[in-house]
């Protein structure tokens, strides 16, 4: 009978959770396809592009879609068996809501081993081949568009105006090319009739094939503008064949983004934390080998001549010499100045030195802030995964209330505060505000007592969401008021 029911609660959960895994999947897809759409259209990238840029995309996005179609899958489970009356009977027979979570929380805790192992492997994997591929499609060129009426300057060192275009899209009239590749400026000048635009099969060039015009060429000299020379060519045909190669998509060298700490597992981020550290530790030693040459008197503390000749200034051996503030009063005045332009000099140095090294140790400490936080990122998916589920369940079970409506609205409410508090953690620990430990957990660490409280009130049947008792309570202290009177 325990078997029966384990298969029933999971067979229950297994299918709304595959379509609020999907759709919060897809949801999030659109989302980040509308926030780039603006960057994308208009370049003339394919289809396969795009399907390739959103496949990986959507694997990116699959740590923040898992835990909200748990939580939503848990709402939906437990609310449309107590709506039905089943959560009831099954308490009734002497099954607790802990025995009956337990089969949905093993199955998610396999789950949560699972979303570890793949934000670990394949999320880093994904995010090199997505970002990158999102580089290349953002510095991409626009596609030439060449618009009749207008002068366009899509071809660099070229300014094109076509006076009319044919419905095919290929004929063209009253051509005006400037013709500025020579860095020159416009020293040569097309004009012709009617001509037709043809592109090449490849796509790497485009061809306007000119008819009835004429090729004006200005040549500079240095005798000045009276010395210049121009040439006239009249032409029946001409083509002038323009490199379209600009325009494609030219994929970056991926290797180039892996030092990113979102391309990096566990294993890299270790290494990455440990050499840190080590640079650390070799940036201190770079600032005592800077300074030391300027600080005179202690690199010559060793010599026995120097000592002597320093104990006898002071008078260990000699009368001591009296100063009147300081050491400088006792010096020539050439030698004075000299001292002190001296000492300016080294303490210029010495100080932009320690700004390299303040601002490099800086970086090195802002880089190591970005492996911890990713470091913890790496577990607080699948620790999220089990503690939405104990949220989700209990709340259900409270509820009562099954399908997209009530449910939607506390996943949606839950979600979005699990998912402030973890951008704010996030923020924190980045500013130094927090460790990185205490920044990444905190949203874990704040709702797990309301996944307690809300796991005890389930056990007691408490109608912690149910209005009506909130409206007896309202109406009793109404009653006390008007009693009162």
């Amino acid at each position: 009978m325990i078997k029966r029911i384990d298969a029933y609660i999971i067979k229950s959960f297994i299918g709304p959770f595959i379509v609020t895994f999907f759709v919060t999947l897809f949801i999030l897809v659109m989302q980040f396809f509308w926030l780039y759409m603006d960057e994308l259209i208009g370049k003339g990238l394919g289809a396969i592009d795009i399907l390739q840029l959103l496949s990986l995309m959507s694997t990116t996005l699959v740590p923040m879609a898992l835990p909200l179609g748990i939580l939503l899958a848990s709402i939906m489970t437990f609310g449309n068996l107590g709506e039905h009356f089943e959560l009831i009977a099954i308490k009734s027979s002497g099954i607790s809501l802990i025995r009956f979570m337990q089969p949905l929380f093993i199955l998610l805790s396999i789950l949560s081993v699972g979303a570890f192992v793949f934000n670990n492997n394949v999320i880093p994997a994904a995010n090199l081949k997505a970002f990158s591929l999102l580089y290349d499609m953002r510095n991409s060129k626009p596609t030439l568009n060449i618009k009749a009426g207008q002068f366009s300057k899509g071809l660099e060192g070229y300014t094109i105006r076509i006076g009319e275009k044919g419905t095919d899209g290929k004929t063209i009239k009253n051509v005006l090319i400037y013709d500025q590749s020579s860095g020159m400026g416009n020293d040569r000048v097309i004009v012709a009739e009617s001509g037709e635009m043809i592109p090449s099969e490849d796509g790497h060039y485009l061809t306007f094939r000119l008819r009835n015009g004429c090729k004006y060429e200005e040549k500079l000299n240095a005798g000045g503008p009276a010395a210049n020379e121009q040439t006239r060519m009249y032409f029946k045909q001409w083509d002038k064949i323009f490199d379209l190669s600009s325009f494609k998509m030219n994929r970056t060298n991926q290797d180039l983004f892996k030092g990113a700490y979102q391309m990096m597992n566990i294993s890299q981020l270790n290494e990455s934390i440990d050499s840190v550290k080590k640079y650390d530790v070799k940036i201190q030693q770079n600032i005592e080998s800077f300074i030391n040459p300027y600080l005179y008197i202690f690199n010559y503390k060793s010599s026995a001549t120097y000592t002597r000749y320093y104990q006898q200034l002071l008078g260990h051996k000699k009368a001591r010499v009296q100063y009147a503030n300081c050491i400088l009063s006792a010096m020539r005045d050439t030698f004075k100045n000299a001292c002190l332009q001296q000492s300016l000099s080294n303490c210029r140095n010495i100080k932009g030195l320690l700004d390299i090294n303040v601002s490099d140790a800086s970086i090195q400490n802002d880089n190591l802030l970005k492996y911890k936080i990713e470091w913890h990122r790496k577990f607080t998916l699948s620790f999220a995964c089990l503690l939405l589920f104990l949220i989700g369940a209990p709340l259900g079970s409270i509820i009562r209330k099954g399908g997209l409506g009530m449910p939607m609205l506390f996943s949606i409410c839950f979600f979005l505060v699990f998912h402030i508090i973890s951008i704010v953690g996030e923020k924190l620990s980045h500013s130094g505000a927090l460790p990185p430990y205490a920044g990444m957990w905190l949203a874990t660490s704040m709702l797990l007592p309301i996944a307690l409280f809300l796991i005890n009130k389930a056990k007691k049947d408490s109608q912690v969401f149910n209005i009506e008792t909130y409206k007896v309570f309202f109406k009793r202290i109404q009653q006390l008021f008007n009693t009162s009177k």
